[in-house]
């Protein structure tokens, strides 16, 4: 089954209480993705996007490995 992340399950969210996966800030978030070392979002509506599972879980263990 194919699953998505919306941003504030990947850099987390301090007011909601939802530890981040990367801990990033919101502008260094975007700031990786357009210098391509994040990957860029699916658009699922005109304004809501989201990030595939795969393609986080293939940045957690570049990052992991220091390959990034």
């Amino acid at each position: 089954m194919l699953r998505f992340y919306r941003l504030k399950e990947i850099i987390g969210s301090r007011k909601q209480g939802i530890p981040p996966i990367i801990p990033v800030s919101r502008a260094s978030w975007y700031a990786g993705i357009k210098a391509g070392k994040y990957p860029k979002p699916i658009r699922l509506s005109e304004r809501t996007v989201a990030w595939r599972e795969d393609d986080i879980k293939t940045l957690c263990e570049k990052l992991s490995e220091g390959s990034l």
